[in-house]
């Protein structure tokens, strides 16, 4: 799959988030939760379905991040709940790389995003 350059921005360097732990950033209006999965990175809104709690706050674990506020769990590949089961709730996933120990976000789905608001 190829990628329009020009819809990625430079967020860190790779480093600034440590393994297991997740970062905010703020692109436009929206808040976005990027983590640090140890082999690859992974960026969600930073909004748990259930009450808004701070995803990027929360405890990452395998493919999962528990929001801190009421332990709802989150895919960070997909944005789907996984915890508790049976919920349709999900968050929105984003695109994210990292280049010569750079983290850039693919920003075409964010401002798609708020141009529809």
């Amino acid at each position: 799959m190829t990628h329009d350059n020009s819809n990625w921005i430079a967020i860190t360097n790779a480093s600034n988030i440590p393994a297991r732990e997740g970062r905010s950033v703020s692109v436009g209006h929206t808040e976005i939760a990027i983590f640090n999965l140890g082999e690859r990175f992974a960026a969600l809104e930073n909004k748990c379905p259930h009450r808004g709690g701070p995803l990027a706050d929360g405890i990452v674990g395998g493919t999962t991040v528990t929001c801190p506020l009421h332990n709802w769990r989150v895919c960070v590949d997909t944005g789907d709940v996984t915890k508790p089961a049976g919920h349709s709730a999900c968050v929105r996933s984003y695109a994210v790389k990292v280049n010569e120990g750079i983290v850039y976000l693919n920003v075409a789905e964010v401002v798609e995003e708020e141009a529809a608001a």
